[in-house]
């Protein structure tokens, strides 16, 4: 692994915020790092509001949104409140039509199929929404390049309000209004939400014509920092706020849906970590092995009898998930092995009768393992079907995009994106991919790096430290949990491997006669014979709790070792 420490901010800067503060130099470095370099910026960071959102209807179109949504209430009309199947989509709906519901009835929802619709908005849930007599959709987490798709409802008088946040194409659908804060033309001050951010925007929207205040949605936060965490957005500037109330809620007084799912894990306190390992696999579950429908049911029912039945439904779905993506998982690192003598940028596997609901976990075990842009595709329906995933610093849409000619249809992030293609123009892909990554990535992506923020010295790891840091949460993109470097750590003699087959390293370590701090490497027992050598050696962590019945202490998480 590369070792990157991040540039130490001017001494100067330092001592006037650690001042301004009260804090020691290493806290005032930790903030300068994260932009945080005034008291004003770090009330609003350590003392988030919901005051601090910003007005919804500074968003492009919002107005003609929330228009035709009062239009449509006055002249009873049916809305169908349509989202993607994973956890973005379907929160975004349950979050959209139970705020509608509350004072209009004529609201269904509608999830895409993942097998026999695929991504986004599909001709199949136009036609029911035509045959339903639903004559206005609301789409969630998608629809931004749906141009003939929308083209489609509009023939057939179903109008389009569209909330999404994934990169527009050259062109918008001519859709009643476009919601999306990456719209070229749109001042919206964060471009960062989610599409359950996006779909929150719109009902504090229509909230405020009634005379609701902020205050009002806090039930709803539960549903956007699922989302925020699942898809992985910055938790910087507004998802912040969200995040952090959103976080409370689930902790305090969550959805009757949630609650049947914490339920079952027995977790009392929940970080956003895990809300991302614990509730959003179980919501994405329901849209890789059954149909998002159920995740929606899930996150909208509030008899908890009902839930929990809802809640053991999707633990199965969750436990056949694991078991398919392991073997899937293990078929494709075969499939790499095999051609390993080839030195290749990328890894591209294939296998027809994999689960499209699992592709792309598969995809993020094999870019962990490999480190390597990659696609695992497999088939769907009469095309293939591919999952993609891409390594820190290196954006595989653009890289999708210098392959065009050979896919129909893509879409995605900078980090993961989806396409599907003809399977005849599979094997010039292949090659058009490889060529693409191979000419524009930065060799020095291909190695796995660990950005540390400070050094620091075994006697400075203190509670005190310890209780300012959790403060600092919740962390994600933009304001990870902070990595130190210590140098010249001596194991006591107490190393070993723990686990099944000493799989992971467990240690305590003194510097300078300081210590003992004990630490945790997780699949790190391999590494055990540099620690019990007795001579030093410098390692990369953050900084956790521990605890051992009842008692807590602060341990190291390693992340590597020298």
């Amino acid at each position: 692994m590369r070792w990157t420490i991040k540039a130490k901010p001017e001494q100067n800067d330092i001592d006037t915020l650690a001042d301004e503060l009260g804090v020691d130099d290493l806290v005032a470095q930790l903030l300068i790092q994260r932009g945080i370099d005034s008291y004003e910026k770090a009330k609003k960071f350590f003392r988030p509001q919901l005051s601090d959102l910003h007005d919804p209807f500074l968003m492009k179109d919002m107005d003609l949104a929330v228009e035709r949504i009062e239009i449509a209430i006055a002249n009873n009309e049916n809305i169908l409140v349509y989202g993607d199947y994973d956890v973005d989509g379907t929160t975004s709906v349950a979050l959209v039509s139970s705020y509608l519901l509350r004072y209009y009835p004529n609201v269904a929802t509608y999830i895409p199929d993942r097998y026999d619709e695929g991504y986004g908005v599909s001709y199949k849930g136009i036609d029911f929404a035509e045959d339903n007599g639903f004559s206005l959709i609301i789409a969630l987490d998608c629809g931004v390049k749906a141009i003939d798709k929308v083209a489609y409802a509009k023939e057939k008088n179903v109008d389009f309000i569209i909330c999404d946040h994934h990169r527009p194409g050259d062109k918008l659908p001519e859709a009643v209004a476009v919601l999306d804060p990456k719209r070229e033309d749109c001042e919206y001050p964060f471009d960062e939400l989610c599409g359950c951010g996006v779909g929150f925007k719109l009902i504090q929207a229509l909230g405020s014509r009634k005379g609701e205040t902020t205050e009002d949605f806090w039930p709803y936060l539960d549903l956007v920092a699922t989302a925020i965490g699942a898809d992985i957005v910055p938790i910087t500037g507004e998802n912040r706020a969200l995040a952090y109330f959103g976080l409370q809620v689930i902790n305090t007084n969550p959805r009757t849906g949630f609650k049947a799912i914490i339920n079952q894990v027995k977790k009392s306190v929940l970080t956003i970590t895990d809300v991302v390992f614990i509730i959003a696999p179980r919501i994405n579950a329901a849209g890789r092995m059954e149909h998002g429908q159920h995740a929606v049911n899930l996150l909208t029912e509030g008899n908890m009898e009902q839930a929990q039945k809802f809640a053991a439904e999707i633990e199965k779905y969750n436990i056949d998930r694991r078991s398919l993506d392991q073997e899937i998982t293990q078929e494709a690192l075969a499939q790499i092995q095999e051609n390993e003598e080839e030195e290749r940028f990328t890894s591209v596997v294939y296998k027809e009768s994999w689960h499209k609901g699992v592709i792309g976990i598969v995809a993020s075990r094999l870019t962990d393992t490999y480190y390597r842009p990659t696609l695992v595709f497999t088939k769907s329906g009469d095309k293939l079907a591919a999952s993609a995933r891409s390594v820190k610093g290196f954006d595989v849409y653009n890289a999708l995009k210098g392959c065009a000619d050979c896919i129909e249809q893509f879409g995605g992030h900078k980090y993961a994106a989806g396409l599907t293609l003809l399977e005849e123009q599979y094997e010039a892909f292949k090659r058009q991919f490889e060529k693409v990554v191979s000419e524009t990535i930065d060799p020095a992506l291909l190695t796995p790096e660990i950005t540390v923020d400070a050094k620091l010295e075994v006697k400075d790891i203190t509670p005190k430290l310890m209780r300012i840091l959790n403060q600092f949460a919740p962390f994600g993109p933009g304001n990870m949990t902070p990595v130190f470097l210590c140098e010249g750590l001596t194991d006591t003699g107490y190393a070993k491997g723990v686990g099944q087959e000493g799989a992971h390293l467990k240690f305590a370590v003194t510097q300078n006669g300081y210590g003992p701090v004990g630490g945790i490497g997780f699949n790190m027992g391999d590494k055990l014979s540099s620690v019990i050598s007795r001579k030093p050696f410098d390692a990369v962590f953050s900084i956790d709790e521990n605890e051992w019945q009842g008692n807590i202490s602060l341990q190291l998480k390693l992340k590597d070792l020298r």
